[in-house]
């Protein structure tokens, strides 16, 4: 349930009809996060705290997890042959979890899981220009063109679209491990970063996602490790 009328949450949890649920708030039976109920449509979500005099109705917590995946796991929830990010969790309720916005098999780095839908739209909907970081490592170096082409976007002939522009910035001068790069995007399309480097015929020999908006993978988790977002993490991931 997302989001929903006090009332008909009633009638189909407790199988009573409208003028019953008039009865029961009238009487103060109801509470909605510790607040008597008076209006039966009051709008309320999954994680509204719902009961009945002494009896629970419903009681399901929000959940934000940030991940830091290793090479060779599959973004999924279930998957019949490969280990996925959901099995790398230790934690109760986590068959309950998604995943905002995937990583590609061997891509590494922050992988977000929820079971708040709300959250994660505001995330992964690029009109809401979240924007995800990415260091990538590459075949061949890199000149100033790449920089300008990213910026102006990519043309994907087999969509009929062209990439959103992209921040792609430099490295390789800097570090000892090769022809490098940091890109930041505001979408994610499919091998988005692949195939745009493969359209300057330049082959990424790895990818990691370090930051989505504000939030940056915590230096502490090894891959393959997890931890709960703090409240502050949750509230200004924009």
């Amino acid at each position: 349930m997302k989001r929903a009328r006090l009332d008909n949450f009633l009638r189909t949890r407790l199988d009573i009809n409208r003028r019953d649920v008039r009865v029961l708030l009238a009487r103060g039976c109801v509470k909605v996060d510790g607040v008597l109920a008076t209006e039966i449509n009051q709008v309320i979500d999954q994680f509204s705290h719902i009961s009945l005099d002494d009896e629970v109705l419903q009681a399901y917590q929000p959940t934000y997890i940030m991940l830091n995946k290793p090479a060779g796991i599959v973004s999924a929830t279930r998957d019949e042959k490969h280990t996925t990010v959901i099995d790398l969790l230790d934690c109760d309720d986590k068959a309950s979890l998604h995943i905002v916005g995937r990583l590609d098999y061997n891509t590494t780095g922050l992988v977000l899981l929820t079971n708040d839908g709300s959250w994660s739209s505001r995330i992964t909907e690029p009109d809401q220009k979240v924007s995800k970081r990415y260091r990538v490592t590459l075949e061949k170096p890199l000149t100033p063109e790449y920089t300008e082409a990213f910026a102006a976007g990519i043309y994907f002939a087999f969509e009929g679209i062209t990439t959103r522009p992209a921040k792609l910035t430099i490295l390789s001068g800097h570090l000892p491990e090769g022809h490098v790069a940091e890109v930041e995007l505001l979408e994610g399309r499919y091998h988005q970063i692949k195939r745009m480097f493969g359209h300057m015929d330049n082959k990424v020999v790895a990818l990691h996602r370090f930051s989505v908006g504000n939030l940056e993978l915590d230096a502490s988790l090894q891959p393959g490790e997890s931890r709960a977002l703090t409240e502050h993490e949750v509230n200004n991931i924009k």
